[in-house]
């Protein structure tokens, strides 16, 4: 299979010097690009801003800005047959980027933002016969506002996990798919969830159902 992988934060920036980001490590993109590298894929790895080593044998595009990562993702999605959405994009830019860097005065500065692309529901309207897979970071409600987004964005799977997983090397998360829990992971290594998510994406791909639900840390 030829799998599209999205992996870290974006920036977007304020002036010559200062922008708005997030505090993704990049780390559960690049491990699953890994895991889909090692399954025996053909890799391609859209990343923003991270400090991170390539998976030996993926293919990587490197951009800073959500408009950027839109451009190389839908360069990449023609070719191909599943995507997994990692990549934490910023939901705002400023309206407007001032040239040089602003100098530090005694009164306030009010900032106007704008919303970024929505990639992922892009892709959820283009997909075709495509994998797709998506990420759900919520504070609130969470699983409701993780199937809303499976729902809204045409996934066909979406992994639910709370603002703990940002930077972090374990993470809690549930693995959602046709309004049920099909998996769940408590303080997994991101490793062990990106290759269960590749798994999933290949049995999915075959037609056939995801795993069911286990609680245990072992994946396929």
């Amino acid at each position: 299979m030829r799998i599209l992988v999205t992996a870290g934060p974006t920036r977007e920036p304020l002036d010559a010097v200062r922008f708005l980001g997030n505090a993704s490590s990049g780390r559960m993109g690049f491990a699953c690009a890994g895991a889909a590298r090692r399954a025996g894929h053909r890799v391609t790895l859209v990343s923003g801003p991270v400090d991170l080593p390539v998976p030996r044998g993926v293919r990587i595009v490197r951009v800073t800005t959500a408009r950027e990562m839109r451009r190389a993702v839908l360069e990449a999605f023609p070719r191909a047959d599943a995507v997994i959405m990692a990549a934490a994009v910023a939901d705002y830019r400023p309206a407007r980027r001032f040239p040089g860097k602003i100098r530090k005065g005694r009164r306030e500065l009010v900032l106007r933002l704008v919303p970024t692309p929505d990639i992922l529901r892009e892709l959820g309207a283009r997909k075709g016969r495509r994998i797709l897979v998506g990420f759900a970071l919520e504070a609130r409600n969470a699983r409701r506002e993780a199937l809303r987004k499976a729902r809204e964005k045409n996934l066909d799977l979406v992994i639910l996990n709370a603002p703990a997983a940002i930077g972090a090397g374990r993470v809690d998360a549930v693995a959602l798919r046709g309004g049920r829990a099909v998996r769940r992971f408590r303080r997994a290594p991101k490793e062990t969830l990106a290759a269960w998510i590749v798994a999933a994406v290949e049995e999915l791909a075959a037609g056939k159902a995801a795993p069911e639900v286990s609680s245990g840390r072992k994946h396929r």
